[in-house]
């Protein structure tokens, strides 16, 4: 999903039909009031964001959107870019400041990149998410043995019996859903980044 927020009826229109040729779903919005309440409902996505809107700007909705935890991949759009703005827009993480009128290509490339980036957060959060599952001492197991360490090494650096640790990972294979070490060790390095 791709959220546009632009106050530009035009620039939304022909973005839209553009994007919708590539397969990409769009929604609109005129203004950043509008996402904002919404946002809650809405599913992880691209966000194509205007730098130079009334009321609230493009950068401002980066930050309050950040202080809601969205981090979702942006794209910075404006018709009057300047050097201290697009410094601004990647200081606040956006992953590229486009001229408009957007070159089609250049947009293209741009979203390929935000779709990568949205990929690997969706992966670090749903890491994250089930890493949520594990006891501290099953955390502590977990991240022995992504480091390579033997159920009997893991058993001497914590201080318990092999039986013990055995169990410990058993428990994680069921609450990570994967019994398979380099499994694991996926799980538990995404959701460290």
């Amino acid at each position: 999903m791709i959220y546009l927020v632009d106050d530009d009826a035009s620039v939304r229109e022909a973005m839209t039909l553009l994007l919708a040729t590539y397969g990409k779903e769009v929604r609109t919005f005129s203004h950043a009031t509008h996402l904002l309440t919404n946002i809650e409902i809405a599913q992880p996505g691209i966000l194509i964001l205007d730098l130079r809107m009334p009321a609230t700007s493009g950068l401002q909705l980066l930050k309050k959107l950040d202080e809601l935890r969205i981090r979702w991949p942006a794209l910075m759009i404006t018709g009057h870019g300047d050097v201290e703005a697009c410094r601004r827009a990647f200081k606040a993480g956006v992953i590229d400041f486009l001229a408009k009128p957007v070159d089609e290509h250049v947009l293209m490339e741009a979203i390929a990149s935000c779709e990568a980036a949205l990929d690997d957060l969706l992966i670090r959060q749903e890491s994250g998410r089930l890493l949520e599952r594990l006891t501290s001492r099953e955390l502590e197991v977990m991240d022995l043995a992504s480091k390579g360490f033997s159920s009997k090494e893991i058993a001497a650096a914590l201080d318990v019996s092999v039986r013990t640790v055995d169990s410990h990972r058993a428990s994680i294979a069921m609450k990570v859903g994967t019994p398979a070490v380099a499994e694991q060790t996926r799980i538990w390095l995404a959701a460290r980044q």
